[in-house]
């Protein structure tokens, strides 16, 4: 069998997304300016992304047998991601709050629910569809361990894997090293390369500890900075495609993530498919929602 498909093993949360003008101060009791209700998860968003612009993507995960668990699987449907997958739990469907200020800032917590619900032998029933599978997109918004296994298995079956490590944890070095494309934001290639990562030139300062955790590709996403590409020895800077609006940011990186790997899929080079990804994600944070926001490929 070709493969023909992205599958996605990860996290499906319901997010609160609360826009407000700031954080209310200790003891304060703040009015917000409005509420939204919206699929989330950092698995689920990039499956969206994927399928949205047009690939075939399968989605791995666990909700509850509850009302959020309900809502978040039509939207997956609805957008074109497979879900049969997608299995219950006796845990409640992980929820995401969000609080997104006016300058687009955005401060979550998240509730882990049935994300936390995966077992290794519920992975090995599902070998089949990971061997065929073109790319495969990992998180840590479910057990490290369970990754780690993936991640193992993967390497096994000569996989090509996408772990966004985050949010950051720790996760052994050895299951880095299995890794063939490490993509990580300014926060998370701090905690793991253990020093202040913030632009480019943190970057390259940081270079080899950076290049000690993976020795595939590695992308550290930048927000409005863009983003920076190690590869075979290279440091290639990409720059952000400026957005004409931020509504807030919200899924921003999950949508750079599920076009890179759109692109990957296409066949294009990595810096390429780090531009488009740029290109996609501008036009995500110009609206409401990680899922909704994020484009089909005939917006581009």
């Amino acid at each position: 069998m070709a493969k023909e498909y992205t599958c996605v093993i990860g996290s499906l949360n319901y997010d609160i997304i609360i826009k407000q003008k700031r954080l209310p101060q200790m003891g304060e009791t703040y009015t917000a300016d409005s509420i939204t209700y919206s699929g989330g998860g950092k698995g689920a968003n990039q499956a969206v992304q994927c399928a949205k612009l047009g690939y075939p993507t399968v989605m791995v995960g666990k909700v509850g047998e509850d009302s959020f668990g309900d809502k978040l699987l039509k939207n997956l449907n609805e957008y074109g991601v497979d879900c049969t997958c997608v299995k219950r739990s006796s845990l409640d469907t992980g929820v995401g709050i969000v609080h997104a200020l006016e300058d687009g800032a955005v401060y979550a917590t998240i509730i882990t629910g049935a994300n936390f619900d995966m077992k290794k032998q519920e992975i090995d029933e599902l070998e089949e569809l990971i061997k065929k599978s073109k790319v495969l997109i990992l998180q840590l918004e479910i057990p490290v361990e369970i990754v780690e296994y993936i991640l193992d298995r993967a390497k096994a079956w000569g996989v090509y894997t996408i772990l966004n490590a985050a949010p950051a944890k720790e996760i052994s070095r050895e299951a880095l090293r299995k890794v063939s494309c490490l993509i990580v934001n300014e926060t998370e290639a701090s905690f793991y390369a253990g020093a202040e990562i913030t632009d480019l030139a943190g970057v390259e300062a940081n270079r080899e500890k950076l290049e000690a955790l993976c020795p595939g590709t590695i992308i550290v996403t930048l927000g409005a900075k863009g983003s920076v590409l190690l590869e075979q020895g290279n440091v290639t800077p990409v720059e952000s495609v400026k957005a004409e609006y931020v509504a807030e940011t919200t899924g921003a990186g999950d949508s750079y993530i599920g076009a890179f790997a759109y692109g990957m899929c296409k066949g294009m080079e990595s810096g390429e498919a780090c531009r488009f990804a740029s290109r996609v994600s501008s036009l995500t944070v110009q609206k409401i929602g990680a899922q909704e926001g994020m484009p089909y490929f005939n917006e581009l």
